[in-house]
């Protein structure tokens, strides 16, 4: 990669797909189904494991940096869960790695010696201590070029020390069967990326490959899937706490509405019984105001007419004494009656009477 390459790419990792305004890169977006989610996690296997003897060649997804850039800055405002699809990826990559690791393992059993399980103990002894010798030398020449020279040099005390037991080791090993058994090479799977490893390997065979890149490359395949399943897992349990929380929520919304409108029934019952009861005394009192109005009126109407015929007698009365008032006044003024005249008028009326009566006879 040229130098103006490197600098595109690091702009584009920087500042993501709008740093030009390239609409044609505008076009696809990070969210879309054809882009890589293990490349904007940083963890494919097609990017880890390029120029190595297990090169996989181009990824069949969408590989830039800028939609990772686009996916770094989106992740700050909120969660995409774009770990699982990533997860997935990785698990069935090393799946099919752990698959041809048993292949390998089995066609080793098929071609090699039977040998008991004391000597095959020796042996994975062996294997282990060369392992353990490869991983040392490869730390130290990382912490040499890193400059960490006092590090690398305790790093190589301890090399030593496990070259010594590995010698030990191989007498062991070596006097645990015939020399012509033991001349054979012996070898062993890698379990992390499924290469063999010789018995009789050097140290800077031993090196090469637990400090090569595609023995790193696996390492960081699969700790970055531990990494991932570990996210993975917070994150789900953190959805089902929230899941769980919401549904909480809504239960106990639900329980107060019930509670609410149960109280507004019983609200609008009391409120319908009061006010029918209240039209009910309503009612009451208009009839028993009718009543009164009615006996009130009758009495008063009794009233009326009692007092009409105590004022006509009364009236009757007063005109009845102001005529003796006037009679007595006016017999008072005529002077004593005539008691001669009234006689004479009564002998004249028997008289008359009795000559009526003779006249009959």
């Amino acid at each position: 990669m040229s130098a103006q390459a490197q600098m595109r790419a690091l702009l584009d990792q920087l500042m993501g797909t709008a740093r030009d305004g390239d609409e044609t890169r505008q076009r696809v977006k990070f969210t879309d189904d054809r882009v890589c989610k293990s490349h904007l996690l940083d963890c494919c296997p097609h990017d880890i494991l390029a120029g190595t003897r297990m090169d996989l060649g181009e990824c069949t997804k969408i590989h830039d940096l800028a939609l990772r850039a686009d996916y770094e800055i989106a992740s700050k405002e909120r969660d995409l869960f774009f770990e699982l699809d990533a997860m997935d990826h990785l698990e069935s990559f090393i799946a099919e790695c752990d698959r041809r690791t048993e292949l390998a393992k089995k066609r080793l059993a098929e071609t090699q010696e039977e040998i008991s399980a004391e000597v095959s103990a020796k042996a994975e002894k062996v294997h282990e201590l060369n392992e353990e010798i490869g991983k040392l030398l490869a730390k130290a020449e990382q912490l040499g070029a890193e400059g960490n020279v006092d590090e690398s040099q305790k790093i190589l005390m301890e090399v030593e020390k496990v070259r010594a037991k590995k010698k030990e080791a191989e007498e062991e090993y070596r006097n645990s069967m015939p020399a012509s058994s033991f001349q054979q090479q012996k070898l062993r799977v890698c379990e992390v990326c499924s290469a063999y490893l010789g018995l009789h390997d050097n140290d800077r065979r031993l090196a090469d490959h637990f400090g090569g890149k595609l023995h790193l490359g696996f390492i960081q395949i699969r700790e970055k899937l531990d990494q991932l399943r570990k996210t993975v897992a917070e994150k789900q349990e953190k959805r089902n706490q929230d899941r769980l929380r919401r549904r909480e929520e809504r239960e106990r919304e639900e329980r107060l509405s019930r509670r609410s409108r149960s109280r507004d029934r019983r609200r609008r019952r009391s409120r319908s019984t009061s006010r029918e009861r209240r039209k009910l005394s309503r009612s009451r009192s208009r009839d028993r105001h009718r009543r009164h109005r009615s006996r009130s009126r009758s009495h008063s109407r009794g009233h009326r007419r009692a007092s009409r015929d105590r004022s006509a007698k009364y009236k009757f009365s007063r005109e009845r004494a102001s005529r003796e008032e006037s009679w007595e006044s006016g017999r008072s003024e005529r002077g004593p009656p005539d008691w001669r005249l009234e006689s004479s008028n009564g002998k004249m009326a028997s008289r008359r009477s009795e000559e009526k009566e003779a006249g009959e006879i």
